[in-house]
């Protein structure tokens, strides 16, 4: 476990510098936006907020489940959301740490959260942006935080739907295998449903928590996420569902094109048989009417071919008329 800076050890001066250029300073509160945690930064982070050092260690603990921690000062509030993998076609979880107070907010994460990032640079280079997101309350630039990132997820789920609508053309193509597709975009809603799943739970309980860090009427839009997350959760089940019938149609599919395939092989097998049988005899060195000891002749020098063929055809015909009446055929 890391060992973090206790209140009075003093603070690195280079901790202190790395985190005034990691904080923007608004109308009634700060926000540090912290995208590559170090040692230093975040002792000085614990020094400044005297916040619970093993909140501090879950920031960026790989391992930590979502979740709403309520201390009498600030919340602190761990967050998923998906990041999608272009390589690898499936995305996985990234994580952020959240403290809220009434007159701070702090983030935490690795820099992959590009939605963060983004309003953080627009809020130190654009004044417009800057008094938008830190005009009001540090609450209401949560909403806004977790808001953009949510919409970072509708893209993914739109994104996720165009993939669906271009395999579907393939999955019902007899003549083509969408095994490997189906297979990757299962894997990647799967991935985006086990992150939703926990981030849900988590919105819905911060609608319910957040009124004691803000003045203004906030909850609704808190209760906005809630619908908007929501919103993502359907469409993800609308998508899982719609895979799935793929899965099936295609193995469905494919079997069916094996099994055709196999009873084709079958019915060429079975109607070779009296050739086979028929030229095995006439193969072995042994005396057999018709053979070379003593040919047939009374139609010509290949009276015993023809007649080979004739006794080998005629057996397919049966077998055909009676393949049709059991309608195997």
């Amino acid at each position: 476990m890391t060992d973090y800076h206790r209140e009075g050890e003093g603070i690195s001066s280079a901790g202190v510098q790395e985190l005034q250029l990691k904080s923007i300073k608004g109308k009634n509160f700060v926000w540090i936006n912290i995208d590559n945690p170090t040692p230093s930064i975040l002792n000085s982070l614990l020094e400044m907020y005297h916040f619970h050092h093993l909140d501090v260690e879950d920031c960026i603990s790989k391992t930590q489940l979502p979740k709403i921690d309520e201390y009498k000062d600030y919340l602190f509030i761990i967050l998923h959301f998906p990041r999608y993998l272009k390589e690898k076609k499936f995305s996985i979880p990234s994580q952020v740490g959240i403290f809220l107070g009434r007159d701070f907010l702090v983030t935490v994460h690795s820099g992959e959260l590009k939605p963060i990032n983004r309003i953080f640079q627009n809020c130190k280079k654009d004044e417009e942006a800057h008094d938008e997101y830190m005009g009001c309350s540090p609450t209401f630039l949560l909403y806004e935080i977790v808001h953009a990132l949510i919409e970072n997820i509708m893209l993914m789920l739109r994104r996720v739907i165009s993939e669906i609508e271009e395999i579907e053309d393939k999955v019902f193509d007899e003549k083509t295998d969408a095994v490997r597709e189906v297979t990757e975009l299962r894997h990647n809603i799967a991935n985006i449903r086990r992150v939703v799943s926990s981030l849900r739970v988590v919105v819905h309980d911060l609608e319910k928590m957040i009124h004691k860090f803000s003045n203004g009427d906030i909850g609704v839009y808190f209760s906005d996420l809630s619908d908007y997350i929501d919103k993502a959760w359907a469409i993800l089940e609308e998508c899982k569902e719609t895979i799935e019938i793929y899965k099936d149609t295609d193995f469905i599919i494919s079997s069916d094109r094996t099994n055709k395939i196999l009873a084709l092989l079958t019915i060429v097998f079975t109607l070779s048989i009296p050739a086979t049988i028929l030229g095995t005899f006439f193969g072995m060195n042994v005396n057999v009417p018709g053979g070379t000891g003593n040919p047939w002749t009374f139609m010509g020098p290949y009276t015993t071919f023809w007649v080979i063929v004739i006794v080998s055809i005629l057996p397919v015909f049966l077998m055909y008329i009676v393949f049709k009446r059991l309608r195997w055929l």
